[in-house]
């Protein structure tokens, strides 16, 4: 099958993903898994979620390029856009990915600050005299 392409978002976050058939490779940003990420097991962990849900960890090599946010936030998008190009990969994989959340994208984000505020919801702190 051809490449498919698929967009996942998170906070600032944007993933670009292309996924076709291969060997397992995954590259993000030009480096492996282990170099982007290095030590953080729990976040490559979820990153891996929608292949290890689907078993198609050692059947099809994804490329991805993220930007924007940090870290955590990144691997949320790289987690959603796996899963979207996934479904656009094989339909079936719809009914696996979705009782895990896997295709709903995290709408949360940072609170605007608000006047009279030091950040979104911390007051001043308070005089009494």
């Amino acid at each position: 099958m051809a490449k498919v392409y698929a967009t996942g978002r998170r906070k600032t976050a944007v993933a670009k993903v292309w996924l076709e058939n291969g060997n397992g490779t995954l590259t993000i940003n030009g480096q492996t898994l282990d170099q982007w990420l290095g030590g953080l097991e729990a976040i490559k962990k979820k990153l891996m979620q929608p292949l290890d849900v689907t078993k198609q960890v050692s059947s099809v090599n994804i490329k991805v390029t993220v930007m924007g946010s940090g870290f955590s936030s990144q691997a949320g998008a790289v987690r959603h856009g796996i899963s979207r190009a996934l479904v656009a990969y094989d339909e079936q994989f719809r009914t696996i990915l979705k009782p895990y959340g896997l295709l709903t994208r995290d709408s949360r984000s940072v609170e605007r600050k608000k006047y009279g505020k030091k950040k979104a919801r911390r007051s001043p702190q308070f005089s009494k005299r």
